[in-house]
């Protein structure tokens, strides 16, 4: 009973102490004091009559009596007295707009309202998100204490620049459990009747906002199709594939009431308004072949004003292809293949290998259907993409995912690292599944201006090594012929300064790195040259040692450590880990101690003298 009452009411309370104390964080520990008020008193004396007031009571004292052990001044506590019988319903709004304020990053926005607003456990909603309690836990203490640091004031903003900020929270909520991102599961359901439930006291909250209600209605009739989105194992079922006997009517007609008291407020639909009307388009359809197409495509085209986004052109490609003819759809969809927005969104090859099917362009679409499970995250749509894929029938070929494996396999660890990063790309944006035969010059062109466009000239050229590499393999005409080599600057690295050496070799310092230090500043060796040095290959009275392939001289500095660094020792590596000190000293190691230290790095610390 107390856990119930605590998921209704928790909101209310903490937006009430939040306007008395000015603060969510204190507003937040106030109303659990309140609840274990409730879980040390009730249990003997029995559940009030009106739980919720009872807890509002606690908790408000409590913030009375910390305001008062603080010695806040006597005006301070006449509004108190005041606002102790102020409306809660406003309260619960100015929380829901708190949670969401623009200061805070989206994820810290999502968790920081499913906490306070839905009254959820740092670890159902980590649960939620397949993520870990403590990741959320962070998450909201940051971005309390972000609300703390800029002093954001608990109030109803005017304007509906603020309201877009909470729908869009509340719609990506649900749009998480309704579509998965990652996991096994296509959906989250909780997520879905969280969003629900935080939009419906929105909709209280704000009765006269049209958007407001848009949302509902959309995620209503969208939540409707849940029983029918899934088959026996899990796997996705295609709407035009649904058995609409399974939608949920109840839902249904709660959408449409809510879209109908949307028209009612009148003003221009907004975006919610039209994702609504789309989705009552569908749920109006008695069969897949009764759907308005040409309508959804309307709809769409007008959506575009309030989000030119590539999601939503991708979707009235669709509907283009629905209402017009599957060409008309694909060459939609092929105008959006070079938006850096969707190149790693599984439903843009999706989309493509269903228009390419409908063309009966087969093995394009079963290269774009492998394509698409080879970029989701979510292991159902993965499952259910390769099937898709697995029943289109091709003749067998060489394909680029099995050459750019062959082409690996002959380089070192190192190298194959380095032009996997490459090649994996290319694989990703292309499809690992296409004939190695049909990649050319200008695939390869459109990859790196997806990918790489903007990256340093190093960056790039090293990429088009790789690919003319490949190509040499592969013999194909030069895959790089639409990639011209940038030019690269040499960056002169500053040496460190006097002042600042002198105040480096006047710390405490660790024998190791003053020695390590001294050696590279009076040496002028490369830090790799001078970390492979072995104690056996030193000449202490020459003040040299060999490295291999060149030697490493210094000077009196270097000369003082080395025998107390060395330390009667005869073999093994000069500078050893601290902690198993059979190992040599990593170069990544190095680095960071001496970042530490200066907040330079080793390329720095060069003689200044000839």
């Amino acid at each position: 009973m107390i856990e119930t009452v605590w998921r209704l009411e928790s909101a209310k309370i903490i937006a009430g102490v939040t306007r008395i104390v000015r603060d969510v964080g204190l507003a937040e520990e106030l109303a659990q004091d309140a609840l274990v008020a409730a879980l040390e008193q009730w249990p003997e004396s029995g559940v009030p009559d009106n739980p919720g007031a009872w807890l509002m009571a606690v908790a408000k004292r409590r913030a009375i009596d910390h305001i008062r052990r603080a010695r806040m001044q006597d005006r301070k506590h006449e509004e108190l007295a005041r606002e102790q019988y102020e409306p809660e319903q406003d309260d619960v709004l100015r929380l829901i707009f708190l949670s969401c304020h623009p200061v805070l990053p989206t994820e810290a926005q999502v968790a920081l309202t499913l906490r306070l607003v839905g009254g959820l456990t740092a670890a159902e909603i980590a649960r939620a998100f397949l993520t870990t309690e403590q990741q959320i836990s962070q998450r909201i203490t940051a971005a309390k204490r972000t609300l703390a640091e800029k002093n954001v004031p608990f109030d109803l903003p005017a304007g509906d620049e603020r309201l877009s900020s909470v729908l869009g929270v509340i719609y990506l909520i649900f749009n998480e459990g309704y579509s998965a991102t990652s996991g096994d599961d296509l959906m989250r359901p909780g997520l879905c009747l969280e969003a629900l439930r935080l939009g419906r006291l929105l909709a209280e909250l704000a009765p006269h906002e049209a958007e407001v209600h848009g949302l509902i209605a959309l995620m209503e009739i969208q939540a409707s199709r849940e029983a029918a989105r899934t088959g026996p194992h899990g796997e996705p079922i295609q709407l035009h594939e649904q058995n609409r006997g399974r939608w949920d009517q109840l839902l249904i007609r709660r959408g449409f009431k809510a879209m109908l008291r949307a028209r009612e407020l009148g003003g221009r639909p907004g975006r919610y308004v039209l994702q609504a009307a789309i989705a009552v388009c569908h749920a109006q359809a008695r069969t897949a072949q009764d759907t308005d197409w040409a309508q959804i495509a309307a709809l769409y085209t007008a959506l575009t004003h309030f989000m030119p986004t590539a999601i939503v052109q991708l979707n009235r490609a669709v509907a283009v292809g629905k209402a017009q003819s599957p060409q008309a759809g694909l060459d939609l969809v092929d105008s959006l293949t070079d938006d850096p927005a969707l190149r790693d969104y599984h439903l843009l090859p999706s989309v493509r290998g269903d228009l390419l099917l409908q063309l009966e362009r087969y093995e394009e679409a079963r290269l774009e259907f492998a394509r698409a499970a080879a970029l989701t995250k979510n292991a159902a749509e993965r499952a259910f993409l390769l099937h898709r894929a697995e029943e289109i029938e091709v003749p067998a070929g060489v394909t680029l995912g099995q050459s750019t494996q062959d082409f690996l396999a002959g380089f070192s660890s190192a190298t194959a690292r380095s032009y996997s990063q490459t090649l994996d790309r290319v694989a990703r944006t292309l499809g690992s599944e296409i004939p190695l035969s049909s990649l050319t010059a200008q695939d390869i062109t459109r990859v790196f201006t997806l990918a790489w466009k903007d990256v340093a000239p190093k960056t790039w050229n090293r990429h088009r090594a790789a690919i003319r590499s490949f190509g040499d393999w592969a013999e194909l005409d030069d895959l790089a012929a639409g990639i011209e080599r940038r030019p690269e600057t040499q960056v002169v690295t500053e040496q460190i300064g006097p002042a600042e050496l002198e105040a480096l070799w006047a710390q405490d310092l660790p024998l190791r790195e003053r020695t390590l230090w001294h050696m590279l500043y009076e040496s002028s060796a490369g830090v790799k040259t001078v970390l492979s040095l072995n104690v056996e290959n030193l000449d202490l009275e020459d003040r040299r040692a060999w490295a291999g392939n060149t030697w490493v001289s210094w000077r009196s500095e270097t000369a003082k450590l080395l025998p107390q660094l060395v330390n009667g020792r005869t073999s093994g590596p000069l500078f050893r880990t601290s902690r198993r000190p059979e190992r040599r000293l990593s170069y990544e190691r190095a680095e960071y101690l001496f970042k530490q230290a200066t907040g330079y790095t080793l390329s720095r610390l060069k003689s200044r003298r000839p």
